[in-house]
């Protein structure tokens, strides 16, 4: 039997790679990985340039808003200020403090690892500059990274890598793009002060999601003061005096400080040696696997947003836990875990945030036929006194042959957090029945899942993509 130096190498250190090492190596298999950023790369895109510093740049956006709303309450405050500097220097310290617990994670569970760059040389080896190491098994979990389509000018564009360390703060900023990325830096920065201007060449925002939600947002980011232009597209972008001249397809043009491309994201893949290794590509790269996350070569394996599947971090955490699984055997005395794509929840950290689950209103009649549509859009308690405009859109989808919930989605204050709770009792095939038997927490907006009682009798406009 071949020997090799390692019983799996991991390529990548984000989320998906340090779970698929730390766990394999906790099993007492022999472990490395190889992450070419450094301690500084470890985490990946979601710790280092997305969802973590998103999130707290999301929670500093709130505030602004909260103290305008204190006023109706009763708080007499002075202007608030936002020190960009300040906020950006906790931010760099929180994400650093998290590299240090991924490390510590790896080195704890006793996997060797590599700060540099790894390429494949053929099937069972991993090229580490002039060093090579055999793996019986090579797990490639390098994520993805943002593209920026090939306009005119395009060199004077950021990305979503690049924005969290701005210099000065962008007091006008444009965003190109219509997707969650996009939506959430438009409303991050318009909270913080900017005046955000986003352009989206489709009819409407967050594609894929339900059509109703799309709408509804769309609006409530336009109270809230995003200058949103639809079916817009940008021709070119010229540097001068004045700022960014950004000139557009239809012929208008805006003078901004900085432009934001979000336009999508590709398969981290470049460099990677995968063609010679006999790795099977499909669209921008990204790699084919099977149901097992085996790619077209057997000893090589991907997962999480290399695979451009569902591109959330607790998917590639999921999926690291169901491979470690396939290749060593379950834990001692658990099942085995596979990883179901079904009723994965997400949320888009907009202002308001959107949380969702199960099917759009689409998807649901396109599968189930006849589904009933229960809705409730209001302005909540808190916007009695605060004086905002925003307003709350809850809504269910029901199949009707077997009264299954198949459809929950949510826009207004705290929406992932509400959405996670009920997103167990979708996963668990929870009826309408047992939503209307659920006594609800009264005051809260989440009490309106269970006490929704009279269907909307037309089905929603569909929105053009």
């Amino acid at each position: 039997m071949k020997t090799f130096d390692f019983d799996l190498f991991v390529i990548g250190g984000g989320s998906g790679g340090v779970r698929a090492a730390r766990m394999a190596a906790q099993r007492g298999a022999r472990v490395a990985l190889a992450e070419s950023g450094g301690v500084a790369g470890l985490g990946g895109t979601c710790v280092n340039v997305g969802c973590i510093p998103k999130k707290l740049y999301s929670y500093a956006a709130h505030y602004a808003e909260a103290f305008e709303e204190a006023r109706g309450f009763g708080w007499d405050l002075e202007a608030p200020r936002l020190d960009w500097g300040r906020l950006k220097a906790n931010r760099a310290r929180e994400i650093t403090r998290l590299n240090g617990v991924y490390l510590q994670l790896l080195t704890g569970a006793g996997v060797q690892w590599f700060s540099e760059h790894a390429q494949l040389a053929d099937a069972h080896t991993v090229q580490l500059g002039e060093r090579s190491y055999s793996a019986r098994h090579i797990l490639i979990a390098t994520g993805g990274t943002p593209s920026v389509p090939a306009v005119a000018g395009r060199e004077h564009a950021i990305t979503s890598n690049d924005i969290f360390d701005l210099d000065p703060f962008p007091a006008r900023l444009l965003v190109v793009g219509g997707g969650y990325i996009a939506c959430e830096f438009a409303s991050i920065f318009n909270g913080l002060g900017a005046q955000v201007t986003q352009l989206y060449r489709g009819a409407q925002v967050l594609r894929g999601f339900d059509d109703e939600v799309r709408g509804f947002i769309a609006a409530e980011m336009g109270k809230a003061g995003v200058d949103l232009r639809l079916q817009t597209e940008v021709a070119a972008i010229e540097r001068t005096a004045a700022g960014l001249v950004v000139r557009l397809a239809g012929g208008d043009s805006a003078t901004v400080d900085t432009v934001l491309y979000a336009t999508g994201r590709v398969p981290n893949v470049r460099g990677m040696g995968l063609e010679a290794a006999g790795v099977a590509l499909g669209k921008d790269g990204a790699i084919l696997v099977d149901a097992h996350y085996q790619s077209s070569v057997p000893s090589i394996y991907a997962l999480g947003d290399v695979t451009a599947r569902l591109q959330l971090t607790p998917v590639a955490l999921g999926e690291a836990m169901a491979l470690v699984d396939h290749l060593l055997g379950p834990a001692p005395g658990k099942a085995a875990r596979d990883m179901s794509y079904d009723f994965v929840p997400t949320a888009v950290f907009t202002h308001p945030n959107i949380g969702t689950v199960g099917y759009t209103e689409a998807q649901a009649r396109a599968k189930f036929g006849r589904i009933t549509v229960y809705r409730s859009d209001f302005k909540p308690l808190k916007h009695t006194l605060s004086g905002s405009p925003e307003r709350t859109l809850m809504k269910l989808l029901v199949d009707e042959a077997s009264d299954r919930v198949v459809g929950l989605h949510m826009v207004g204050p705290d929406a992932g957090e509400v959405v996670q709770g009920f997103a167990v009792a979708l996963k668990a095939g929870a009826t309408k029945a047992v939503f209307d038997g659920t006594i609800g927490i009264h005051p809260t907006l989440a009490e309106e899942f269970v006490t929704m009682r009279e269907p909307v009798r037309e089905p929603a406009a569909a929105a053009a993509v």
